[in-house]
This record gives C-alpha cells, structure tokens and sequence, in this order.
C-alpha cells in the first residue's frame, strides 16, 4: 500500500504548529525560564543575551528601535523597570491620559433618571439584549414621537392577536375545517390597533368583508371569532354569519358586510341616529378602495356634509380592488381628494404606521366630536395574501410584497418598544407565548363545538306575523 506522505505531512505541520503554540504560551506564563546562552560557544559575535529587535515599522534605514523617553530600559539580568502610560492613539502630541475626576466617577455611579423623551416607566437601560439598530433607524427614533408603555404594549399585542388568528384561520381553512370565503387581513393589522387606541367607548364601526381582524379588535373574543369561522353555534353570531358576517350590539359593531359598499350609507345612517339622540358618539365607515367607486360613497359624503353627521371614512387603501390596482381603475389615484370636492376635510395617512394612525384617527375624531362634520382618511396599507383563499395574486410582484414586509407593523413596533426600553426581549417573548396559548384554545373551541340546529334558520330573523310568504 502506498504511503500518504501528503497527509503525514500535514499531520506532522499541525501537530508542530499546536507544540509551538503550548511552548508560546508557557513563556508567557513564565513557566519556561529563558536559559542564558555563551555568546561564544554559539558562535555569535553579540554579546547581547538576547537577539537585537528589528527595525521598526516606519522607521529611517539604519536607526536603531531606541527607547523613548519615559519607556522601560532592560537591565543586565533581563528585568524592566514599569513604563509610563503611553499616550492614546488620536490625543494631540503632549497630552497626557489623566484619570478621571473623581466628581465623574461619582456621576457614573448614580442612577440614571429617565431621558427626556422616553415613555413614562421606562428605564434608560439597555434592555435589547443582542438586537441592534442600524444607523438609520437610531436616526429615524431621534424624531420619533413616543407614546406610554401601556399603549406601545396595547398595539404590539393587538396585532399580534390578530396575525396569529388570521394565519391559524388560513391553516384550518386548508384543512376545510373553515369553508366558504375567507379573506384574511395579514398586513392590515396597525389599522385597527391604532384606530381602537383612539375611540372612546360608545363609539361604533362598521366594516365590509375583511373583517377579523376590526372584530377582534373591537373586543370580540378569538374564541368566538374562530368557532363563527367553523359555522359553529358557538361562534359569535350562532354560525349564521361565517367569515363575512361578524356583529355584536354590545361591542357596537355592526359588522361585516358582504356587498360591496354597502357599509357606507349605514354607516352615514348609524352617525345620523346619534346625532339625532344628542350623543357625542362617532361612527367609523370603513371601506375598501375598490367600494369607493360606488355611487353610495357620493350620496352618504353629500348628506353626511349637509347635515354634519358625526361620522369618519376611513378608506383602506391595499392598492388592490380584488386584482385590480388603484391606477388602473383611477385617473386620481390619491384617493383622499374624493372627499375635497364635499369640502370634507381629509388626508392620506400610512396605515404600516400603528402612530400614525393612532394620531390621525384621535385627532380628527375629536373635531368631529366638537360638532365639525365628518371627516375623511385615505389610510394607506398592504395585504400580504391575495384578495381571498382563493386568490394566488400573480398580479403583483415578489419585489413589491416584500417591500411591504419590511415594514411589517409588528416588527416595526417591536423594535421601537426594545428601542426605547418599553419592554425587553424576556417580555416580547412571554407575549408571543400568551397569544399562542390563547389561538389554540380558540381553536380547541371551536372544534369541539356543535353545529347549528336546522330550526335556528327560523330564528333572530325579522318577522312580519301577517307575511303570506313564509310558512311556518
């Protein structure tokens, strides 16, 4: 058999090289005592026991590596005496490195109080463990408006309340646990979270189809929510609902409509009864792009503006009706200058921004409060699935999916609260946990319960008792 020279001598470098290594490190630990050598039986013309030093890097051809002044000198037995602090690297030439004042040490001792700027009950430790923050974003946090703690945990936990809701819905949904359609509002989430933050209670919403997510943060419990998916007579609306149909009178939410731009004028509706009774209650219209070319949308703005109904648009603005883009369906693809030509004020907001919906949607509630009419938002937003299940959405790109995804919301939020020591990694995590925990229960929930009985097609109906049309 023939020899592996190659591999012995690689085996051979390594094991000389590990050898060096140990021998290194023993002198460094001054366990190898440096032997004196006899300059003249090693043949050497120095009488130095030590080999000269070689020419620094930098210096002139022929100089010597002469000590400084205030630098170690070696003595005949190989011994130094202590040197002098050098002096830093990037200090002016004659400065010396003097201590600290011992008024500084004392300073950094003290606690810290909280920074100006920082959320009430924060801390101005370093609570982001191993995440850092580009330069960009630190820049971005200078300018940033801040909120309480308890409203940054109040956004974080609503979004993701209702992202692991809408993706366990599209799990079960594949399993054909859910049937029907199902339209998912992953991306939208900052939308609901900032707008809840901002109403007062009584305050009521109305909504189309994409509507999980507007439930839930209205209050409606994932439990209920799921077992509606399922059809079950748990479910929030006893099942008869179903994805598209969610209501609860005492949550003020009056759903969940399956034609398109239908919820406007009801909405215009439920903010003239309002006014009618003297509240000073809002209603919240919502609606989708593609909803805003229905001519319900110019009849409720022109009452809504004679009368000065107490009600807020607010238009979600995913870029898509169905499949179909804003610009291909609009001349005016600003769609917030609809409104302009009722004199209605209104503006474009982005909706991947849980602040800036919180500060929009308070501060235009409140002048409708004040008796100021209605008020229109164009709030600019993404979904990141297709219109429905059933949608594969080829008409957009990847590239463009995942600009929106860099600024996911949730992320966004996230980042801002380990930023500015609202909360660290420990209680982001028991968070997540939280609302795991509380997803698979609404799940299990919803499993076990039943469906329907044939006879509730009878029931919570309008009934007219002398209608010849429907038997009995």
């Amino acid at each position: 058999m023939a020899e592996n020279t190659g591999t012995d001598t690689q085996e051979k470098k390594i094991a000389d090289a590990e050898a060096t290594t140990m021998e290194s490190q023993r002198d460094l630990n001054g366990e190898n005592p440096v032997p004196e050598v006899d300059s003249r039986a090693a043949g050497d013309t120095t009488k130095e026991t030590t080999q000269p030093k070689k020419r620094g890097r930098g210096r002139p051809k022929g100089s010597k590596n002469k000590p400084k002044d205030g630098e170690a000198e070696a003595t005949q037995n190989g011994q130094e005496t202590e040197n002098k602090p050098k002096r830093r690297r990037g200090r002016p030439k004659g400065s010396k490195n003097k201590p600290k004042s011992d008024d500084a040490t004392a300073n950094a001792s003290e606690t810290k109080k909280r920074g100006p700027g920082r959320p009430k009950g924060t801390k101005n430790k370093s609570t982001t463990g191993n995440v850092t923050f580009s330069t960009a974003f630190k820049k971005e946090m200078k300018n940033r408006k801040q909120h309480g703690k308890a409203k940054y945990l109040k956004w974080y936990e609503t979004m993701l309340r209702i992202r692991r809701f809408e993706e366990r819905a599209l799990m079960m949904y594949g399993q054909q646990k859910i049937r029907g359609f199902c339209h998912v509002y992953i991306g939208q989430e900052a939308i609901t979270a900032g707008m809840e933050s901002a109403l007062q209670e009584g305050d009521a919403i109305v909504t189309a189809y994409r509507q999980h997510g507007t439930a839930i943060g209205r209050g409606i419990s994932t439990d209920k929510a799921m077992a509606e998916l399922y059809g079950k007579a748990n479910g929030i609306n006893k099942g008869k609902g179903g994805s598209m149909h969610f209501f609860s009178k005492e949550h003020r939410y009056f759903g969940g409509n399956g034609i398109v731009g239908a919820q406007i004028p009801i909405g215009t509706g439920i903010a003239f009864a309002e006014q009618y009774k003297g509240t000073d209650n809002i209603c919240v219209t919502m609606f989708g792009d593609g909803a805003a070319r229905q001519g319900a949308l110019h009849e409720s703005f022109n009452m809504a503006m004679s009368w000065k109904l107490p009600v807020l648009y607010v238009l979600e603005n995913n870029g898509y009706a169905m499949g179909t883009s804003v610009e291909r369906t609009s001349n005016v693809p600003e769609m917030y200058k609809i409104g302009l030509s009722y004199d209605m004020p209104s503006e474009q907001v982005d909706g991947m921004d849980v602040s800036a919906v919180y500060d929009a949607i308070r501060r235009n509630a409140r002048e409708i409060r004040k008796g100021g009419g209605p008020r229109f938002l164009e709030i600019k937003t993404y979904r990141y699935k297709g219109h429905s299940v059933s949608d594969p959405a080829k008409y957009r790109s990847k590239d463009e999916l995942n600009s929106y995804r860099d600024r996911d919301p949730i992320k966004a939020v996230e980042q801002e609260m380990l930023y500015f020591g609202v909360t660290d990694q420990e209680g982001i995590d028991k968070i997540k946990d939280k609302i795991k925990k509380e997803i698979e229960a609404a799940v299990e929930y919803a499993e076990n319960g039943d469906f329907p009985d044939a006879s509730e097609l009878y029931t919570d109906n309008y009934q007219q008792e002398d209608y010849r049309f429907l038997m009995h």
